[in-house]
């Protein structure tokens, strides 16, 4: 079964067929692709398709970021490269600009890794930014990640290499 998390002010949910437009309306805006490692997207039916084979597979998991007040899905967040015998996995995430600087990514984030180490049993959460975004090196900072160095040429977009850097939290760091 599918986790739903709660915050505050948000709900963190699995993305279905019906969420496909505001799931477009994320990843096929260049401003949230622009440090994602990949084209801005029009398939959104298969990207959502997709999410649910790896949580079904245990590859990774993607929530929906869901806001109360309104059910309007804003963004996702998750797991990916979810290795259970390595206790590992990297975290991702995107939001609209519309709900950026607003607190939350932040509220995701924490509530994501609370649920990564209490329940799939992670013990370290690695997360991969492009140098120049200087908004999520900052928010994983604060949330305690270490940078643990760069990876030279490690994602390519639009025809582009781009270095990147590597942060990790440990379980025993939470």
């Amino acid at each position: 079964m599918f986790p739903v998390l709660e915050t505050a002010r948000l709900r963190l949910r699995e993305l279905t067929l019906e969420d496909v437009p505001a799931i477009f309306r994320c990843f096929s805006n260049e401003a949230v692709t622009r440090y994602y490692g990949q084209e801005p997207f029009v398939d959104t039916q298969q990207a959502i398709k997709q999410f649910a084979k790896n949580f079904e597979q245990k590859r990774g998991i993607r929530w929906g970021i869901e806001r109360k007040d309104s059910n309007e899905v804003i963004g996702t967040i998750g797991f990916h490269l979810w290795s259970a015998a390595h206790h590992r996995a990297e975290i991702g995430y995107e939001i609209h600009p519309d709900y950026w600087r607003q607190g939350y990514i932040k509220e995701a984030v924490q509530k994501v890794i609370a649920y990564g180490f209490q329940d799939m049993n992670l013990n370290r959460i690695g997360a991969v930014v492009f140098l120049e975004n200087e908004a999520s090196s900052q928010l994983l900072m604060k949330l305690g990640f270490q940078q643990e160095g760069i990876l030279r040429d490690y994602m390519y977009q639009n025809g582009q290499a781009y270095d990147t850097f590597i942060y990790s939290l440990l379980k025993k760091e939470e």
